[in-house]
């Protein structure tokens, strides 16, 4: 079951951000070495008692504003509430009830989506409770005070959000069809490539960036089987001004690769492949998705017999924290290799639900730590008891250990090495969970 999507809407300065970052945790600003994970981040994974959602971050929305800026967030914020699964409607009760507030709410009713109203910058509830009232007239539900600078409220705030995940009955659920996610830039084919497999135009192509605004679902049959294929709007190139549409481009993408089971990013030959596809990649790995890389428009590459091997080293080595996916090179123009799409996705589903016995993965992990033994520090050295598979979708191992701050990444990526070197895996991510057992 994917995560529900949770999105913070509200007028600029009512402190969406500040409520995202303290709900999302400190780490949220912290640049890390992973794809997908950089200081402008606006969505996050939050756990809440034992529940787990996906909360998007928006822009201010100004209901009349003709400032482009304006005009472009509130453009993204109507995407995020489309997108999202329930809305956090925040408001300011320094500033109290304003005439925008009521546009925003009438805007979030047309929805149609839950929303859970909540006021923010109640830093003392006794003082400001009498102007918490007021938001009643929003007709929009219970107003929930909080305060988000000093972490009050939060408790009841996020019970209220939770209540709503769970009001419809998920049909996903009995859906076992699996669920394909064509992500890419714009631009790239990607409706392309849909309309080429269905035989149909079902999807609006042209050559205008984004034309695709919203995920689109459509039953696709190929070798007595069907599929879900989830065509997205693509990520867009970074200006002054549409830098941040491209932050909920995102949205979009984030969204289409939690509903589904495997990502086929579509890369455009001519471009080559750019950060803008590591960002994309970097979301479905993240997600422990499987991962295909489509390289389209190959019939307008003029060729040799070191064309593929070049540009597969390119994508390699841009792509270096996903070697383990597959690679095509298509046409959707002309067809060319678009039939042997399915056939990668068949080998990819059936890495990702690949069961392996206790018995054999501890043969495996002997042999690894015979050939190359663990790391240790000050006189401690790690040593690794046992491993057993858990889960799969994506495959999921765990390994017991005497110290887990022993274990450090380089060797753990050395035994997936390993895993991977009997089981091939292709395809798929391999999640590798480490925990502490006390020596006998």
């Amino acid at each position: 079951m994917s995560r529900p999507i949770v999105a913070i809407v509200g007028r600029p300065n009512v402190g969406k951000s500040t409520l995202f970052n303290a709900l999302a945790g400190e780490r949220i600003s912290i640049v890390k070495d992973t794809p997908g994970v950089t200081r402008d981040r606006i969505y996050a994974d939050v756990t809440w008692l034992n529940t787990q959602f996906t909360m998007i971050d928006t822009g201010g929305i100004e209901p009349d504003s003709k400032d482009e800026m304006l005009s472009y967030m509130r453009e993204q914020a109507e995407i995020a509430i489309d997108t999202a699964d329930v809305i956090v409607f925040l408001v300011d009760v320094r500033q109290g009830l304003v005439d925008a507030d009521s546009k925003v709410a009438d805007m979030l009713r047309r929805s149609n989506k839950p929303v859970v109203l909540v006021v923010n910058k109640v830093d003392n509830f006794e003082k400001f409770m009498p102007d918490v009232y007021e938001f009643y007239n929003l007709g929009i539900g219970d107003p929930n005070p909080i305060s988000a600078t000093s972490k009050l409220g939060f408790g009841d705030m996020l019970d209220e959000v939770v209540k709503h995940f769970n009001t419809n009955p998920d049909i996903d659920e009995e859906d076992d069809r699996p669920r394909i996610a064509i992500v890419g830039k714009p631009n790239v084919g990607k409706s392309s490539i849909i309309n080429k497999l269905l035989g149909e135009n079902r999807v609006i192509v042209s050559n205008i960036a984004g034309t695709t605004r919203d995920a689109i679902d459509t039953p696709i049959r190929r070798n007595k089987k069907e599929y879900i294929l989830i065509d997205t709007a693509g990520l867009r190139r970074k200006s002054k001004i549409k830098e941040d549409l491209e932050r909920f481009s995102i949205i979009r993408t984030v969204s289409a690769v939690e509903r589904a089971d495997i990502a086929v990013l579509v890369i455009d030959a001519e471009d080559g492949v750019t950060e803008q596809d590591a960002k994309i990649a970097g979301i479905a790995h993240d997600r422990g998705k499987g991962i295909i890389i489509a390289v389209n428009k190959w019939d307008l590459i003029v060729k040799d017999n070191k064309t593929v091997n070049k540009f597969t080293s390119d994508i390699r080595e841009t792509l270096s924290f996903i070697p383990y996916a597959e690679i095509i090179f298509i046409s959707a123009e002309t067809g060319q290799r678009l039939h042997q799409l399915f056939d990668i996705i068949e080998v990819v589903i059936q890495n990702q639900n690949l069961r392996i016995a206790t018995g054999v993965l501890n043969e495996i992990m002997t042999e690894a730590t015979a050939l190359n033994q663990p790391p240790s520090d000050k006189g401690k050295q790690l040593k690794l008891y046992y491993m057993t598979q858990v889960s799969v979708k994506p495959p999921t191992f765990v390994i017991f250990v005497n110290d887990k701050d022993l274990f450090h990444f380089s060797y753990r990526r050395y035994i997936e090495n390993k895993i991977r070197e009997a089981f091939g895996f292709s395809g798929t991510s391999l999640k590798i969970l480490i925990r502490e057992r006390k020596e006998n």
